[in-house]
């Protein structure tokens, strides 16, 4: 049988760098999960294994660099990819190692999520390592994505009331990054709202919403991160990238808020739209 390659469909294919969460929840098992939901390909870089349940992070083990190195050179090499997500990247040696492999092949459509701590409260990266993700990271990022700790971790000041975080992502975009979305879940009240910046048109997207009621929550910054490198691999623009993302997460946590497993907080539902 001669297959003839031109002729045949590919995938659009997200690249994940990220920890392992032993619980299916978060981390590379929810990226997989979400890139899987929104038909696209999912590869991954496994950067630390994590000992976790709904209830916390118990154990951290990191992946050696030149491991972490292995994963994505051999991955990219062969397969490419579309769209990159990053999340947990613990060390600084992983983050130099990181970089260097973004730089060496140009990859694009490359979507952060500075993830620095569990839900629990657990550290997921380490002291050293935030000043790697500000010179060296940030620099090679398309879309930077903190929640406001993060953001108040990567600025060293608190941010308070919508002024301050648009401040907050014109600032943080100056280290780099042209585009920055500042996730306000952490912001008490019956609405939610996300701020997107693009630096090029120097323009602020407001995405507003209803507060989801339930416990199963665990995750959610990883899979609307997700949600968007996909989208992007897909081709949408990034305003319409992040717009579809922040719908399927919605409609993600409202449907996983019917479901109990665990003791603590459950996992968003990722594959909603099929049972």
């Amino acid at each position: 049988m001669v297959i003839i390659r031109d002729r045949m469909k590919t995938y659009q294919k997200v690249l994940c760098l990220a920890g392992s969460d032993s619980s299916g929840g978060a981390g590379v098992q929810a990226d997989l999960k979400t890139i899987s939901a929104l038909g696209c390909y999912g590869m991954t870089v496994i950067t630390a294994l994590t000992s976790q349940n709904t209830q916390g992070v118990t154990a951290i083990y990191a992946v050696p660099p030149d491991f972490v190195e292995a994963q994505m050179t051999t991955v990219i090499e062969d397969m490419s990819a579309d769209s990159v997500k990053i999340g947990m990247l613990y060390s600084s040696e992983i983050i130099q190692v990181v970089c260097d492999l973004l730089q060496k092949y140009d990859l694009q459509n490359v979507v952060l999520d500075p993830v620095m701590a569990s839900q629990s409260g657990r550290q997921l990266l380490q002291e050293d390592a935030i000043i790697l993700v500000k010179s060296l990271l940030l620099p090679q990022v398309d879309l930077l994505m903190p929640n406001l700790p993060e953001a108040e971790i990567l600025l060293g000041r608190r941010i308070q009331g919508e002024d301050a975080i648009k401040k907050a992502a014109c600032d943080l975009s100056r280290m780099g990054c042209d585009n920055i979305m500042i996730k306000g879940g952490h912001l008490e009240g019956l609405d939610t709202t996300d701020w997107l910046y693009l630096g090029k048109p120097d323009r602020f997207i407001r995405f507003q919403g209803s507060r989801v009621k339930t416990v199963n929550d665990h995750g959610t910054g990883c899979t609307l991160s997700s949600a968007v490198a996909s989208f992007l691999a897909k081709g949408l623009a990034l305003e319409d990238a992040v717009r579809s993302a922040k719908i399927y997460i919605t409609e993600a946590l409202q449907a996983g808020a019917a479901y109990t497993i665990g003791k603590g907080r459950g996992p968003v539902h990722h594959f909603y739209k099929y049972w």
